[in-house]
């Protein structure tokens, strides 16, 4: 007798749960688009973050403050803190109804920016119009013209010399103009002095012209004048054809300069200095480097000297030299090398002191350099991560910087601000809240605002005190009464692939969520090493609810080689990008046997760049698991992408862990559906890799999806970004709930 599958159904599944599979409506939508950003913000939530606008002369900070039924400017002056109105709003309101011949209401001035020159002069943009604004007496005048800048020339900071170029080469001439100096003379088109590489430097045309590039930089004594030779001679391009044109009807060539891994015609930038006085030209005598690992120059106090800062191809050494002008003598004084990678190399220099971070101790921590001795101390030393260094209060002799994990028993991706003394002691927790906090200093030092949040506790805005941390004064908390049916995301941990390491996530859930009800998963991947996914701040706790409104869970998860943890951590990903995908596989599968209500039959994933990359290899490298996947503007084949990146992450020179990485050469895995989308004009992450995917999937006679929107770029703007949207959420309401989706609903 045949059992029907019904039965099997009923016998697998309690009787208390049901898909959610119930057709998608037109509410379901509603509350989709209600939950996007333009729809949110300022409407519907206030505070999320307040920014500060610090005053230039740290007198003051002013901000906005908001709620449903008013916004408001606000300022405070230091060093009593006083909290005032930035300006009157009532008056300001008549003034600009006056002007404008416009009703503007007092609670929502339409000010466009805001620019702080002295307490009697505000410069504010009000509906495409700059004014100056008096505020002690509720003056509205036409600001004076401003002198335009000629950003081809740049004067030295005594303004006697101004540093210009001319057919590829570097002049300088008196400020009277009555000297005139040639500089170098060995400039060509191809070999540019005072030039640098834009990385999207669009050509137009089969022979079409680089954009013109300028910049010099002054010692400060006005002695010297660096620069660098952008050398393009052996330079290969990367094409592409833009057909989105309404008056045209051949497709427009658009060409760059961009190297991929391994390549040796790339775009080589050399520093170069010269003697104002005497035209000397002083060469690095350093190997050259390419755009993608150009040598960092930085002016030392001491007259004359140089700070080179360079790392060879494959980002696995670095280099430190002084190099002293009048004596051409070059000196090492640091290198550091690592089996993997070197990846952000943050530093500051202050005064004879380079302060830097470093993973080499297996941790990212804080060190100091003597440009002097040459000596180096680690300034920190324990397993935590520092994330940057903030803020360097010489006369203290204090570092303050932002560092995450230190603090046991809490989520190892809150950032907290610390300071040090600069001999390693004296470690001080600035921000005790067991929050992530997002600091802004002061231009003297003296103050920090700090928005402290997790995704699922809202904003506290606060003046603090950087000295002690001590709390000045709140400046406002996130609002969000309007959205009363809604929850924020779940924190979940999970265990990693190797049996012990905590990783971490959040979980999305509609707001009409049933538990008895069984909901397919969508999961946003990016696994990009060079950052992390979890969502650390209440700003962030909106962002794929409208996934989730669709009748999906929705979840992130960062697994080991993603950052913000430990080098070994980190190094998981090394030559092994694709594998990052392992733990978030085990994750969701851990969430399936946690809640009743996750069906893990039906998992869907999408992502872009990087993440269209996570998208693509979920779909092929785990085909039974992974049904649905959206890859947008995806790096399918490390091999076709820009050197930097895949040089960082995979390795140089280019060895057989580029073709297992690939996704190209698995297309014959598919088993579900797959959309892969890209900009055609896209010139960061170019759209040879999503064609050549195609023609791999073709070729395996695969079923798959194709967008290409003709004139967009690496991102989607405006009605495309919103084109893309409608698609993406319609590709996984039919794939993976298994519904007929709505084409036609609006956007408001």
């Amino acid at each position: 007798m045949k059992i029907s599958t019904l039965f099997i159904a009923l016998l697998i599944f309690p009787a208390c749960i049901t898909f959610s599979q119930d057709a998608i409506t037109i509410d379901d939508y509603n509350r989709a688009v209600g939950f996007l950003r333009e729809n949110l913000n300022d409407k519907k939530v206030f505070n999320l973050n307040i920014r500060a606008n610090w005053f230039p002369d740290s007198t003051g900070v002013w901000y906005i403050h908001r709620s449903i039924d008013d916004k408001k400017y606000l300022k405070i002056t230091f060093p009593d803190q006083v909290k005032s109105d930035l300006f009157d709003h009532h008056s300001l309101a008549k003034i600009l109804s006056d002007s404008l011949d416009t009703d503007i209401k007092a609670n929502d001035l339409p000010i466009s920016r805001i620019e702080y020159k002295n307490p009697d002069e505000l410069l504010i943009s009000v509906m495409n119009k700059t004014y100056l604004l008096n505020p002690k007496e509720n003056t509205l005048n036409l600001p004076p013209q401003e002198e335009e800048i000629n950003k081809k020339e740049i004067p030295s900071p005594d303004d006697k010399w101004i540093a210009y170029a001319k057919d590829y080469n570097l002049y300088i001439k008196s400020a009277d103009e009555k000297v005139v100096r040639q500089l170098s003379t060995s400039g060509t088109k191809g070999y540019e002095y005072a030039s640098w590489y834009g990385w999207a430097d669009i050509m137009e045309g089969e022979n079409g012209e680089r954009p013109e590039k300028f910049h010099v930089d002054w010692s400060q004594d006005s002695k010297w004048v660096y620069a660098n030779i952008c050398d393009l001679r052996s330079a290969q391009k990367m094409y592409l054809l833009d057909w989105s044109i309404d008056t045209l009807y051949r497709p427009k060539l658009l060409s760059y300069y961009r190297g991929s891994p391994g390549d040796t015609t790339m775009v080589y930038i050399e520093p170069v200095f010269f003697n104002a006085e005497s035209g000397k030209e002083i060469k690095v005598n350093l190997p050259r480097n390419t755009h993608i690992n150009p040598i960092d120059v930085e002016w030392l106090k001491t007259p004359g000297k140089v700070l080179l800062i360079s790392m060879t191809r494959g980002y696995q050494n670095l280099y430190i030299h002084t190099l002293d002008l009048a004596t051409e003598k070059l000196q090492k004084i640091y290198s550091e090398s690592s089996k993997t990678n070197i990846d952000n190399f943050d530093y500051e220099l202050s005064e004879n002191t380079l302060f830097f971070l470093s993973e080499k101790s297996g941790w990212r921590q804080l060190y100091s350099l003597d440009l002097k001795t040459k000596e180096e101390k680690s300034i920190t030393n324990d397993a935590f991560y520092v994330n940057s260094i903030e803020w360097i209060d010489e006369e203290n002799q204090k570092i303050y910087f932002l560092a995450s994990g230190k603090e046991k028993g809490r989520n190892p991706y809150y950032q907290h601000l610390y300071s040090i003394s600069f001999n390693g002691k004296n470690l001080q927790l600035l921000t005790p809240e067991d929050r992530h906090h997002k600091i802004s200093f002061s231009p003297d030092g003296k103050y920090v605002i700090d928005n402290y949040s997790t995704v699922n506790i809202p904003t506290i805005s606060t003046l603090r005190s950087t000295s002690t941390g001590k709390i000045l004064m709140e400046l406002g908390r996130a609002d969000v009464k309007a959205l009363s049916d809604w929850s924020p995301p779940e924190i979940f941990t999970a265990t990693a692939r190797d049996g012990k390491t905590p990783i971490y996530g959040a979980i999305w859930k509609p707001t009409n969520f049933d538990a008895t009800k069984l909901y397919p998963v969508i999961e946003l991947s990016y696994t990009g090493p060079h950052t992390h996914l979890f969502p650390t701040e209440y700003a962030r706790a909106f962002r794929l609810q409208s996934y989730a409104e669709l009748g999906f869970v929705v979840v992130v998860v960062d697994g080991l080689g993603s950052s913000g943890r430990s080098k070994q951590f980190h190094d998981y990903s090394y030559k092994n990008l694709g594998g990052n995908l392992e733990d978030h596989l085990r994750a969701i599968k851990y969430l399936g046997t946690k809640y009743s209500w996750i069906d893990t039959t039906r998992v869907g994933i999408f992502g872009h760049s990087a993440g269209g990359y996570d998208a693509g290899r979920a779909v092929l490298a785990y085909p039974d698991f992974y049904k649905v996947a959206v890859a947008s503007s995806a790096d399918h084949d490390h091999r076709m992408e820009k050197a930097w990146w895949p040089e960082m992450y995979m390795g140089w020179p280019v060895d057989s862990a580029y073709h297992l990485q690939s996704n190209i050469t698995m297309a014959g895995n598919l088993k579900g559906k797959l959309l892969i989308t890209h900009g055609g004009i896209d010139e960061n992450v170019n759209p040879s890799a999503t064609f050549k995917l195609a023609e791999a999937l073709i070729q395996a006679d695969k079923q798959f999806d194709m967008l290409i929107l003709p004139s967009q770029r690496h991102g989607y703007a405006g009605k495309y970004g919103k084109y893309f949207l409608k698609v993406k959420w319609n590709y996984f309401i039919e794939h993976l709930r298994g519904v007929e989706p709505i084409w036609n609903f609006k956007w408001e």
